[in-house]
């Protein structure tokens, strides 16, 4: 009988109605899932997804069995939302998130992303929240409906109002005369924040940014005196501090800095926490948000508003804000099925990395590191001891034929690090050591190889030998692009390059993580997808042919001076978000050998940084070779992402070997995608020449100054 209703359920699903496209993405957007889980969970490729997802296709048996269910189990998660003007009762409000797993319930929807487009700033009376005309969408969250954030000012008229500057040109007049009550506001009226990004995970603070008009009005110091600078904080002493403290609101370890935060302890579901950020003290850093901090607040509450809205509600810097990134996509802890008596408890978060930091290997660690504390004081450790996966710094000399060429044109890898992380399989746990392994490119880990018998005169590129002067390039094993002289430690996406290129590898010791996951998949993707959305805000679309990219690309910062701050955010948010994997020690007293504060973190793991950076350089020179061999041109110099050739035009498509607007498969292409390149700048041959020769370095790095064309002593080391 069993059988017979397994039977029925399945005739039932396979002519079950599929909902129309635009539903079946929402659903799974609402869900926090991405194209590639969906894919992976049917076992299909990511472009079937994206089809059914956009109407151009339907699946079929047995897929469609699958997605059907899925699809109708997102349904009962998240129903339709109800049509414009109708009133949600009390009932249908989504509680405050919880801080702690063991209570959460559902994933509450993510907001809609705005465009670029601005809509007309509304004026509130007293705490009453009137929206703008261009009201939110029906996904939007009601305790949230005035944006994540809110850009605190005082008015410039006699009556000195406090104001809130909120997404989408909303303004509410704020009645607080002080910080705590500012905070309580907040929390109370303020109707501010933003829905988790993960079913198990927990909403974003409110974020306050303060101008220096408001920091004014209660009672801040508009700047930072040096010494508090260096501290990054004022005193506890200080008066507002005290005035937090008798409302009994705390702050945390890091104190009243930059990026403070103020919170009460949770009590059951309920969160009492509010972040401010305080521009005039430093907090937007100036390499990465360009001008925001001296932006009007409703244009600076705009430029937030949407890297909150694509990205996530800042939490300090970009570097930051790119950490929490991967831990809000992936919670450390899920609540568990109901147990005998109801009761749901905390448990691991599968595909996350825990709440519990883990050890490096030894050759992961960096200098300092507790796992080092018994090496002799100032040793220094070899290739054979210590992973080094960085990026490239490799120059060479122009040889006779390129210094007749007439330029040099440099060409930029978009997002070059995200597109290193996409679909890369990192350990999740600690690492297992072998001896004699026998090398498993699907295994993330670190490998002690010995890869100088690779010789790059002649190597496979596809599933043909191909002969290439050698000598014209760098070794894709080492960040300066030296052949390497004997046994050194390599990420895995290294050594796998080597078997590739054609050659056998036989390891001796390896650190291997059994436990992994390609756990920066969905960190990838929303920042794929916040970079290409707003650079199609810029007039800057990803399907163009390559002459309008070229075109589209020319002075796209300055047709929205704000969305390209955004811009530059979003790149930040890549690179610091990595680097912050390896953070070193900050001060605060520490010594070598004894642990500093990031050790502490679940996400302190230089393995991960070491394997997306060693891809992005295995990446960048598998195009450079398949270039060379298609060709017969190679690079006079590469830095990090930018690669430099010498040719006779000015133009990319000058020298790229483009065939009825189709790129050389896996060589460079020119777009806006991540993985694509740009132009980065063109200088005459005479101009690199003439500087090697002033500064006396036939080897200096051209792929630095290719976009200005300025070198300074101080960059040329003089």
């Amino acid at each position: 009988m069993p059988g017979l209703f397994d039977a029925v359920d399945a005739l039932l699903a396979s002519r079950a109605a599929l909902p129309p496209p635009e539903e079946r993405k929402r659903l799974r957007q609402a869900h926090a899932l991405t194209v590639d889980e969906v894919a992976a969970a049917l076992q299909v490729r990511r472009a079937t997804v994206t089809s059914w997802e956009s109407g151009r296709t339907e699946p079929r048996p047995p897929e469609r069995d699958a997605y059907a269910r899925l699809l109708d189990g997102l349904a009962k998660l998240y129903p339709a939302p109800a049509e414009e003007g109708a009133e949600a009762t009390e009932e249908e409000e989504d509680p405050e998130p919880p801080t702690d797993s063991t209570t959460a319930t559902q994933p509450t929807p993510t907001p809609t992303t705005p465009t670029s487009t601005r809509t007309t700033s509304t004026r509130t009376t007293g705490t009453r929240t009137t929206r703008p005309p261009t009201a939110p969408t029906a996904a939007t969250d009601d305790r949230f409906a005035n944006g994540p954030l809110a850009v605190i000012d005082v008015d410039g008229d006699a009556s000195g109002q406090v104001l809130a500057y909120c997404q989408g040109g909303l303004i509410l007049e704020v009645p607080a005369k002080s910080l705590p009550s500012l905070v309580e506001w907040t929390l109370s009226e303020g109707r501010l924040g933003q829905p988790r990004l993960s079913g198990p995970g927990k909403d974003a603070d409110p974020l306050l940014v303060l101008t220096e008009a408001a920091l004014d009005r209660f009672g801040l110091p508009t700047s930072l005196t040096p010494e508090e600078r260096t501290a990054g904080r004022i005193p506890e002493a200080h008066k507002v501090v005290k005035q937090l403290k008798r409302a009994q609101w705390q702050l945390t370890k890091r104190g009243f800095g930059p990026w403070a935060r103020i919170y009460r302890p949770a009590t059951g579901s309920e969160r009492a926490c509010v972040q401010l950020c305080l521009p005039s003290w430093g907090a937007l850093d100036p390499r990465h948000w360009d001008g925001a901090g001296s932006l009007p607040p409703a244009d600076l509450a705009r430029v937030l508003g949407v890297f909150a809205a694509r990205v996530m509600t800042p939490r300090g810097s970009t570097a930051v804000t790119g950490l929490e990134l991967m831990t809000a996509l992936h919670p450390p802890t899920r609540a568990s099925e109901p147990d005998a008596d109801g009761k749901r408890h905390s448990e691991h978060n599968p595909g996350s990395l825990g709440k519990e930091p883990v050890d490096p290997a030894p050759c992961e660690a960096i200098d300092g590191h507790p796992l080092l504390k018994d090496l002799p004081r100032f040793y220094v450790r070899g290739p054979g001891e210590k992973i080094f996966e960085e990026a490239y710094d490799w120059a060479r000399p122009l040889t006779d034929d390129e210094c007749m060429r007439a330029h040099l044109v440099g060409l930029d890898v978009n997002m070059a690090f995200a597109a290193g992380a996409n679909g890369l399989i990192v350990g999740l746990g600690a690492p297992t050591h072998e001896k004699n392994p026998v090398f498993d490119p699907k295994l993330p880990g670190a490998w002690l190889v010995d890869l100088s018998h690779v010789d790059l005169s002649r190597v496979k590129v596809g599933k043909e030998w191909v002969d290439l002067r050698g000598d014209l390039l760098p070794s894709p094993f080492t960040p300066k692009g030296d052949r390497p002289t004997g046994p050194a430690w390599y990420a895995t996406p290294t050594v796998a390059y080597a078997v590739e290129l054609g050659y056998e590898v036989a390891p001796t010791e390896a650190y291997v993580r059994h436990d992994n996951g390609r756990y920066l998949d969905g960190w990838y993707a929303r920042l794929r997808d916040a970079y290409v959305a707003t650079m199609a805000d810029l007039g800057v679309q990803a399907d163009t042919s390559p002459e309008d990219f070229l075109k589209a690309m020319d002075g796209y910062k300055k047709r929205d001076p704000e969305l390209a701050i955004v811009v530059s955010a979003i790149k930040a948010t890549v690179k610091g978000g990595l680097g912050k994997l390896r953070e070193r020690p900050r001060g605060e007293g520490w010594r070598p050998g004894e642990p500093w504060r990031a050790l502490s973190r679940p996400t302190w793991r230089p393995d991960i940084r070491a394997a997306v950076i060693s891809r992005t350089r295995v990446n960048l020179h598998r195009k450079v070779v398949k270039h060379a061999a298609f060709t017969g041109q190679y690079p006079v110099a590469i830095l990090s992402d930018c690669v430099v050739y010498a040719v006779d035009g000015t133009s990319p498509l000058d020298f790229l070997p483009y065939r009825q607007g189709k790129a050389l498969p896996g060589g460079f292409k020119l777009g806006v995608n991540p993985g694509l390149v740009k132009h980065e700048g063109t200088q005459t041959v005479l101009w690199g020449e003439g500087v090697r020769e002033q500064y006396e370095a036939p080897e200096l790095n051209l792929a630095r100054y290719i976009k200005a064309g300025i070198v300074s002593d101080a960059d040329s080391g003089e």
